[in-house]
């Protein structure tokens, strides 16, 4: 597991832009619109983006949401103590919360162990509609 590095400090400027752009989206962002966001600030190609997101998901700072290619700042500080890590995604207003569940990560250690499966870390991605969307 990699070692979690969180101190604000260390990070580049480039990294800092990015994780600036993720914290103050409501929502997750994919790497263009983050670099849409950044060209002001000297951002001109998608290497750059991905480059800053790659160390901030290895800091523990972001996460990649797999099913929409996108990233959002991590809201859980020490989740990656977590080796399960779940994210609610509303298909309605786009909203992303992030959650932890002991019993969600045993079961998952369970079914993996079944299966001779030496899990490390899991992502799970609920998709559906949030208690705002249910009621418009």
């Amino acid at each position: 597991m990699n070692e979690h590095v969180h101190p604000s400090a260390d990070l580049t400027k480039n990294q800092s832009l990015v994780m600036g752009a993720l914290t103050k989206s409501n929502g997750p962002l994919s790497a263009y619109t983050i670099l849409d966001q950044l060209r002001d600030h000297g951002f001109r190609a998608p290497l750059q983006v991905y480059r800053a997101l790659d160390k901030l998901v290895e800091f523990g700072m972001v996460h990649r949401l797999e099913s929409l290619n996108a990233f959002v700042a991590c809201r859980h500080p020490d989740c990656d103590d977590n080796e399960t890590i779940a994210f609610m995604i509303c298909e309605g207003c786009g909203q992303v919360n992030e959650i932890t569940d002991n019993t969600l990560a045993s079961r998952l250690r369970f079914l993996a162990g079944q299966a001779s499966f030496a899990l490390k870390k899991s992502t799970v991605e609920l998709r559906g509609l949030c208690r705002s969307c249910q009621a418009a």
